[in-house]
């Protein structure tokens, strides 16, 4: 038995109306990863909300070239962006830990909305202002002594679980 790879596999391709809004997540081996994850679960579009975001050398050794084809647009105001997408009918679901928040994996999504998941700061999370436009907050279960993970990861998660739910709809 032989191993597949992109040029061999029968994966079906799909894309999803999902669109990941990160905030002020800056890090280039992180922004990197971002498209390939995007491209992986072929979401719709990811919006990078900052003043510092920068698609040099660094984030293209991490994405492999995926970022040539995920549509994508760096923005200055997370909260502008909220507001174009709630005025859009989309279902935004913020990933962070609050006191509001659920687990992933009881979370139920039951809209045939457009969705958008929105990440926080690398450093401080979703802030509470955008917390508050939100329609879920979901988080991830965690049994360590670390309360954060990192954003691609927790990232990865959600997108597998809310692509999951998507399919069974």
């Amino acid at each position: 038995m032989s191993q597949l790879n992109h040029y061999n596999s029968n994966f079906k391709k799909q894309t999803f109306p999902i669109t990941v809004v990160c905030d002020n997540v800056t890090n280039a081996p992180n922004i990197g990863s971002l498209f390939r994850i995007a491209d992986a679960f072929g979401i719709e579009k990811l919006i990078f909300c900052g003043s510092d975001i920068s698609l040099g050398k660094r984030m293209t050794r991490t994405s492999r070239s995926t970022e040539k084809y995920v549509n994508h647009s760096i923005e200055d105001d997370i909260e502008t962006q909220v507001k174009t997408l709630k005025a859009n009918n989309y279902y935004l679901i913020a990933l962070e830990i609050s006191e509001n928040s659920q687990p992933i994996t009881e979370f139920q999504l039951q809209t045939t909305q457009p969705i958008a998941l929105i990440l926080g700061d690398e450093n401080f999370g979703v802030s509470d202002s955008i917390l508050e436009q939100v329609d879920a907050i979901v988080h991830i279960n965690m049994f360590g002594n670390n309360s954060s993970m990192n954003v691609v990861q927790a990232t990865s998660i959600a997108l597998y679980e809310i692509t999951k739910q998507m399919s069974a709809i």
